[in-house]
């Protein structure tokens, strides 16, 4: 059977802007990973009649509710008493959920008591699965009424996370005849709507396994998903879809189940004992930042350099005044000679250098805002790529580093570097 969700956010401070809505991205990832599709996002204040009119359209349109927040101990806590009253559940005292709630107290707060409002808290639906809370204070809940599976989560980012991981999962799951996996293929240096139209006719012929773009920052994903009786012969459905994609798409394709790209060249840079370097210009120390951000960077990476000003791209770096005063610093000569210095510098096998012009507005040349010249110098010799990118300082900051770093995972795996 396939399954649909629905997700309730509930709280007022959503709705106002105070914080953002963290648990609904984390949520709707982690059900995608399981087969199970989520239709509609709702946001619903701590307010009974608006929240009892929320859930009663979500009942109607999904086989699977998750609310997320109102389980705390104050008079604005209101999910559970709402979530009960729709599905005819009567509340009742949860002598185990208590004993854990005072329990968490003593150990985090041994000199404060705690307040009789906190056993609100263990007022749980009748015959519901409770799904220990070890995180905090407020138990989670599930249970299945009129054919809806109803899961009611506590709404601070780090409780709901760790709920749905290592309770709301394997709850999910126990549903399903067999098991259902996913791999995700990333690809850098391809628009989601040209991925997707190359792929549409195949997906939509798709059944089990099933095949699903995802457009990332600057980058795209495919999640193949397939449902079967045990892992093995799901991954046995998935493995001739990976291995079609990889030879459709080729270089494009930087990795299988895999965070980032810089992930991909550190693991490449470890494989072979090499070392990185960077020198930075418009980027400002992102790339060596989203690098240094790896568990296990300092195993490969040498260290960074932020050449803003001209200046200091000749005395630092050494890039040549006649270089600069020729071509000026967002060049392709200037990016090579950077990236050929940086190596040079700090002592590494590769270097990337970034520079270009991040905006808002055109450089002193008259170079246009996105004009980005990225080099890989490397014991072989040096590869500049230019890159025009547009939509704000930020994106093409971001994109110019992965660039940087498609540039040195392609070095490293005997791509064509371009």
């Amino acid at each position: 059977m396939s399954y649909t969700a629905e997700l309730i956010a509930v709280g007022t401070e959503l709705l106002l802007g105070n914080i953002s809505n963290t648990d609904a991205q984390m949520l709707s990832q982690g059900l995608s990973a399981l087969g199970i599709n989520v239709y509609y996002h709702t946001v619903v204040g701590d307010n009974p009649d608006r929240l009892r009119a929320a859930v009663e359209l979500a009942r109607t349109r999904a086989d699977i509710l998750i609310t997320t927040g109102g389980l705390g101990p104050t008079c604005d806590d209101l999910t559970k008493t709402v979530l009960a009253e729709c599905f005819g559940k009567k509340l009742v005292f949860h002598a185990p959920s208590a004993r854990r709630i005072e329990d968490y107290f003593r150990r985090l707060h041994p000199n404060r008591p705690m307040t009789d409002n906190n056993y609100q808290q263990a007022m749980l639906p009748e015959g519901c699965t409770v799904l220990d809370n070890d995180w905090g204070t407020a138990p989670g809940v599930a249970f299945e009424a009129e054919g809806i599976r109803v899961i009611m989560l506590p709404g601070p980012p780090r409780e709901c996370k760790a709920m749905f991981t290592h309770r709301v999962i394997p709850y999910l799951k126990e549903l399903a005849d067999g098991v259902i996996v996913s791999r995700t293929l990333k690809l850098f240096g391809i628009g989601e709507s040209s991925m997707e139209a190359q792929l549409r006719e195949k997906m939509n012929a798709m059944t089990n396994p099933t095949l699903a773009p995802y457009a990332k920052e600057g980058e795209c994903e495919l999640r193949i998903t397939a449902k079967a009786p045990d892992e093995g012969a799901a991954h046995a459905l998935i493995d001739p879809v990976e291995a079609d994609l990889k030879a459709h798409f080729g270089p494009l394709v930087y990795g299988v189940d895999i965070p980032n790209l810089e992930r991909a060249v550190l693991d490449g840079l470890k494989a072979k004992g090499l070392t990185l370097g960077t020198a930075e210009s418009c980027t400002g120390g992102l790339a060596a930042k989203r690098f240094t951000d790896l568990p296990g960077a300092s195993a490969a990476f040498r260290g960074g350099i932020v050449s803003y000003a001209t200046q200091v791209k000749h005395t630092v770096l050494g890039v040549p005044e006649a270089l600069l005063d020729q071509y000026g610093a967002v060049s392709q000569p200037v990016a090579r000679a950077m990236a050929e210095g940086a190596r040079r510098v700090l002592g590494c096998d590769l270097a990337l250098s970034f520079t270009g012009v991040a905006g808002p507005d055109p450089d002193e040349r008259n170079n246009p805002v996105g004009l980005v010249f990225i080099a890989l110098a490397a014991p072989e010799g040096t590869w500049v790529r230019q890159v025009n990118l547009s939509m704000g300082r930020e994106r093409i900051r971001h994109i110019a580093a992965s660039h940087g770093f498609d540039l040195a995972r392609r070095y490293l795996n005997g791509l064509e570097l371009k």
